[in-house]
């Protein structure tokens, strides 16, 4: 800052005064990522990330909707250099999607991703709409973690049902002329898994077997819990009333995440993938909360002084 003031010319100065913002900004930016970080002391957090996205209530709207959030994922992984991979994704009728599940590989992944979980809101003026009315749609987010391979998920063979079709979508002749899709069917708890990313069924297969070892671990997880706040959500209306984030475009532009409080006016470079802000703020109430019952919890020890 005193070399701006130095500077006798006005160009070189506001150059300089550019780069020293440019500069506190980056700053500010590492020791925002590095609190997120001292945030997430989970079991699972510091693994990978199986999120699904589906649409709910509102038809087109919705699907669209569902392919909007499945876009902001993908570039926010990208921006945190995270590797995401589609494994599955169908198409929905016309427009969007009707599901799709990415495989997010990176350290904290899961912790951070986990944050996303629960139904999320777009009020917008429907591009579907011939009269250009204002539409609400609701699409919901799940995230499980990809179980590590030192965990070990007991799967007997006899309780699998193993299906093999063909891939949909674009992906070239030999996708959509040879069963290279595989669909697991865990029976005993009725969990479907299924995977048509790879070219090859062995790999599909190979990689919808870890997806069920995380799901099948999860439901170990949330059982010991006794139905967790993270199993409840996950119950939750896809519909009006259970949202955690509502994206609003009109009548003006601002994204409010209900459990925070937090909001954003910046719509597009948050539907962009800039969800960091969002992950942080609620990272930290979470453990504000956590202090305060701790403390809550210790009201009753010790003895008074007076």
């Amino acid at each position: 800052m005193h070399l701006a003031h130095e500077e006798s010319d006005v160009g070189q100065r506001d150059s300089v005064l550019r780069d020293v913002e440019k500069e506190l900004d980056a700053a500010d930016e590492y020791v925002a990522q590095l609190e997120t970080e001292t945030l997430l002391s989970g079991e699972s957090d510091r693994l990978n990330a199986i999120l699904t996205v589906k649409p709910g209530a509102g038809g087109t709207e919705s699907q669209d909707w569902a392919e909007m959030l499945l876009r902001m994922y993908l570039r926010w992984s990208e921006r945190k250099g995270f590797r995401a991979s589609v494994i599955d994704s169908q198409p929905g009728e016309g427009a969007g999607i009707k599901s799709a599940t990415v495989r997010v590989e990176g350290e904290n992944a899961y912790g951070l991703l986990t944050t996303e979980s629960g139904v999320h809101r777009l009020i917008r003026i429907s591009p579907f709409d011939q009269a250009a009315r204002r539409h609400t749609s609701f699409a919901s987010v799940f995230v499980i973690p990809e179980v590590d391979d030192r965990i070990e998920v007991n799967i007997r063979p006899e309780e699998l049902k193993i299906d093999t079709y063909r891939a949909g979508g674009h992906g070239g002749q030999n996708v959509n002329k040879v069963e290279t899709a595989v669909r697991i069917t865990h029976l005993p708890s009725g969990t479907v898994v299924q995977c048509q990313n790879e070219r090859s069924q062995h790999k599909n297969r190979e990689l919808a077997m870890k997806i069920l070892r995380s799901r099948l671990y999860e439901l170990e997880v949330e059982k010991r819990q006794e139905a967790s706040r993270k199993l409840d959500e996950s119950k939750l209306d896809i519909s009006f009333g259970s949202q955690i984030r509502t994206y609003t475009l009109q009548p003006y532009r601002l994204i409010k995440d209900h459990r925070t409080k937090f909001e954003m006016g910046d719509v597009d470079r948050v539907l962009d993938g800039d969800l960091d802000p969002f992950i942080r703020a609620f990272l930290l109430a979470r453990a504000g909360r956590a202090v305060a019952a701790k403390a809550g919890s210790g009201d009753g020890d010790g003895s008074d002084s007076g």
